[in-house]
């Protein structure tokens, strides 16, 4: 991921907090501050299919998250004192997680469509829609994962041997 050409010329990058059956994703976070990128992580809207990236201070500040009821760590809804990627510059680069992908770069998530609403956002922006990579597991690839017209296909995969 380090060595990703996009990754390496990206300098706002949305990444999500591993759980503890996805790619883990800390090391990477510490390389986004240690090469002096902007970081920003999803903030998930209950009872609906809304969500913000907003921005980390710091490795550390991931420490100061509040859990939600899904166990995913996230800024506090109160937490107003964020920059939000959209109303920002934009993002150039989003890790993407999933449940399972195929080779066409459909992505089966986690059924509330947090990502796809997402990226319609994005794609709204004046900065455009940020190149979107998934972090994968060689198991997760499938010959074909179920799709509607609202999904967004993601422009590349990483899993190990790809």
């Amino acid at each position: 991921v380090i060595d990703h050409p996009k990754y390496q010329e990206s300098k706002r990058i949305a990444i999500f907090l591993s759980m503890p059956d996805e790619v883990q994703t800390e090391e990477i976070i510490k390389d986004i501050f240690k090469q002096g990128k902007e970081c920003f992580i999803p903030r998930y809207k209950p009872q609906s299919n809304h969500m913000d990236m907003l921005k980390l201070s710091s490795a550390e500040d991931i420490s100061s998250l509040a859990l939600t009821s899904w166990n995913i760590l996230q800024p506090s809804d109160d937490d107003s004192a964020r920059e939000e990627a959209l109303a920002g510059g934009g993002l150039d680069l989003i890790f993407m997680p999933g449940l399972g992908f195929d080779k066409k770069g459909n992505r089966l998530g986690r059924g509330k469509g947090y990502y796809d609403t997402y990226l319609e956002r994005c794609m709204k922006h004046p900065h455009g829609k940020p190149y979107t990579i998934a972090l994968a597991f060689r198991e997760q690839i499938c010959e074909s994962v179920p799709v509607t017209e609202n999904d967004v296909p993601v422009d590349e995969i990483l899993y190990e041997d790809c």
